[in-house]
């Protein structure tokens, strides 16, 4: 058998980007393994679907916790399980430098606009505020920077009449839910080489 990258997706909520991920991983031929879910709130629904597919899957809490001493169990608890690649996937937490220079090259993100316009949150009001006719996602590197690392991949959808933030969010996270897994895909076929 082919060796695969061993992954973890980091999570803080429902997970459904580390879903497509975990979906595409069942291939014979992909190149990530993904062998950890991980979360920093207890009641993040996506460590229920790790674990009902056979995924290690831990909780890091990140509440009372300085960044610092967060990142350091983070990072300590990815080691142990031999994670080679970290895709975050609704992770709601910004990262120390510390953490990020170690994991360089080695940690993705996928963020809901066409970076780098819309950096941060609530992108698709703002990109509806704006007026703009196009709209999407983007699956970059991270970098100590908020959503300002090298850029990946980018899946473009259609601003369309009528749009809220809602259905526009709806037709983004469809493109997410393709372009994440490919992108993963890429990146890990790279660390192959």
């Amino acid at each position: 058998m082919t060796r695969k990258i061993k992954t973890a997706a980091l999570i803080s909520g429902r997970g459904s980007n580390m879903a497509a991920l975990v979906e595409a991983a069942r291939a014979p031929d992909y190149p990530a393994d993904m062998a950890l879910v991980l979360s920093n709130r207890a009641d993040a629904a996506g460590l229920d679907f790790a674990r009902n597919h056979g995924i290690a899957a831990a909780l890091v809490p990140s509440k009372g916790r300085t960044r610092e001493a967060f990142d350091a169990a983070l990072d300590a608890e990815l080691r142990a399980h031999g994670i080679e690649l970290i895709a975050l996937a609704g992770f709601m937490r910004v990262l120390t430098p510390e953490l990020v220079a170690k994991w360089r090259g080695r940690m993705i993100n996928i963020h809901p606009s066409l970076l780098p316009d819309f950096k941060g949150l609530d992108t698709h009001a703002r990109a509806l505020a704006a007026g703009r006719r196009e709209h999407g996602c983007t699956v970059h590197y991270v970098s100590a920077e908020l959503d300002a690392g090298e850029i990946i991949a980018q899946a473009r959808v259609p601003v369309l009449a009528g749009d809220d933030a809602n259905a526009l969010s709806a037709r983004v996270l469809e493109q997410e839910h393709k372009l994440y897994p490919k992108a993963l895909a890429d990146v890990a076929r790279r660390l192959l080489d």
